[in-house]
């Protein structure tokens, strides 16, 4: 069994608790996710399967959509709402909508983050969850990441009796970006803490809600022996990738792994990105230029060296 799966994750499950559930429902242990999701936080989680695990990192690396809600007037430990409060400022008075728009506008393109302490990323070979869970703070590498478009979605709510303030947003972002800390950021840009309080993963790797089955729609599937149904094909995983379509002689040398000039892929001069190459209608490897040899191209990952 080959093939990407648009899995809707619910909300109390970690991703590898997906991925554990659906090597039970597949009857294989090929199976990997493509962007962990926080067990609070439902939507889109892409998983690949069989050979469609190759692809994993290059899923990862797409951009994603998320729906959500940011509140004003504490902070959390994990800068969600399942965190410990750390810090409280009461909205005595509301902030205008142009203010609230204008904090998020300032988020948008290239910005500095820094990791929550509640997050994977590794600091000394442990992992930061790991520093927070014994109590323990230690300095977070800065990381540089890109926000698409970051915009309110309904009408500011003010919450006079526990003076707090919400709205929702939608926000499209590139790979390494914790909307817990963009929420976190908003708050700061308006002078007050914050945190984010709910929030839909909407698209990932291209697949849209519309296009996502949850576990029991996948049970049920796999139980009618109609599993096809909802799986993509790994193509699907390698759609940013320019395209080349090879011939059965050219076919030889790339199952094999080899180096070759990209005048071998009849194209008319170096690409700068990685590409694509497909033999029968299918993806066989991608291909990337190679700095140490002049107009030579070399292998990023060879997918598969049999084609059906």
């Amino acid at each position: 069994m080959n093939g990407i799966l648009p899995l809707w994750k619910e909300r109390g499950m970690t991703s590898h608790d997906c991925v554990s559930k659906l090597r039970k429902i597949l009857h294989t242990k090929k199976v990997g996710h493509g962007g962990t999701l926080d067990p609070d936080v439902d939507g889109i989680l892409p998983i690949c399967i069989g050979k469609a695990t190759k692809v994993i990192e290059f899923l990862t690396d797409s951009g994603k959509e998320y729906e959500g809600e940011i509140t004003l007037g504490y902070a959390t430990t994990t800068e969600d709402a399942s965190g410990e409060v750390i810090q409280q400022d009461a909205i005595k008075s509301p902030f205008t909508k142009e203010a609230i728009d204008h904090a998020m506008q300032t988020l948008v393109g290239e910005i500095t983050q820094i990791p929550p302490m509640y997050s994977a990323v590794k600091v000394n070979g442990k992992r930061l969850y790991e520093y927070a869970r014994q109590g323990e703070v230690v300095e977070r590498p800065q990381r540089l990441v890109k926000i698409d478009s970051f915009t309110r979605i309904d009408e500011p709510f003010y919450n006079e009796n526990k003076q707090l303030q919400s709205w929702r947003f939608k926000v499209a972002c590139q790979k390494g970006t914790y909307v817990r800390t963009l929420a976190v950021d908003t708050g700061k840009a308006l002078g007050v803490s914050a945190h984010m309080s709910d929030l839909t993963r909407t698209k990932s790797a291209s697949f849209t809600t519309k296009q996502a089955v949850t576990l029991e729609q996948v049970k049920t599937a796999m139980e009618n022996g109609r599993i096809e149904d909802v799986l993509f094909p790994i193509e699907y995983g390698v759609q940013r990738f320019p395209r080349i379509d090879i011939s059965d002689e050219l076919w030889q040398k790339v199952r094999n792994g080899m180096r070759l000039p990209y005048q071998a892929f009849q194209l008319t001069e170096m690409p700068t990105n990685p590409i694509a190459v497909f033999y029968q209608n299918q993806v066989v490897s991608l291909y990337e230029p190679n700095k140490n040899e002049k107009d030579g191209l070399k292998p990023l990952k060879v997918l598969q060296n049999e084609v059906s």
